[in-house]
């Protein structure tokens, strides 16, 4: 098993000393570098860019430069997909947005932790889980979201949240750190309705 299978399918894998995955990252960083250098009229380039270093970008998403991720293969965007300024995406596994999610400015998504163990550390061992974000979610300016977190349809995420641990139902708006319910939305409500939780 390659130290890549390892870290797809969620086992204690080596990063940083591996010539295939430090190739893999160093291609998502020139093509980063690329989309963060042109100009921001230049939206044909920008989707074009998108298209070779992720996943899968569905109709109508938009990254706003600059944008940084690991590998960018694991990256899939929703249709109507809306990031704001300064997107970092740690994509060791897996990260899924569904569509018509907006992310506020200085926003993380991490798949990647690392073992309590510092000998484990030192040898450059990590492992990656996946990240789920549904439908119609908002998530505010500044919110990190740790590896292995699902977030449902029709959220709010506060900005500042640290969405770290446990999952975040449908339906709700959700604050703090670690960031929780506060409350449901009823029937028929969106999330979209005004509120003062990000930006």
């Amino acid at each position: 098993m390659t130290e890549k299978d390892k870290m797809l399918s969620g086992e204690l894998y080596d990063a940083n000393n591996d010539e295939a995955l430090l190739a893999e990252r160093a291609h998502a960083k020139e093509l980063c570098h690329d989309f963060n250098q042109l100009r921001p009229s230049d939206a044909a380039g920008q989707r074009a860019i998108l298209v070779e270093l992720l996943g899968s970008v569905g109709e109508g998403a938009c990254v706003t430069a600059p944008f940084w991720c690991d590998y960018g293969y694991n990256i899939e965007l929703g249709e109507y997909f809306f990031s704001n300024h300064n997107l970092v995406i740690l994509d060791g596994a897996k990260v899924t947005f569904g569509d018509n999610v907006f992310v506020a400015p200085n926003c993380g998504f991490y798949t990647a932790g690392h073992p309590v163990d510092a000998a484990l550390r030192r040898q450059g061992i990590e492992y990656a889980r996946p990240i789920r974000v549904g439908y119609d979610v908002w998530i505010g300016a500044g919110v990190h979201v740790m590896p292995g977190v699902t977030i449902g349809d029709n959220v709010v995420i506060g900005g500042g949240s640290v969405v770290v641990v446990r999952d975040i139902p449908s339906n709700c708006v959700a604050v703090g750190n670690p960031c929780r319910p506060i409350r449901y939305l009823e029937v028929g409500e969106k999330a979209s309705s005004t509120c003062d939780y990000g930006a």
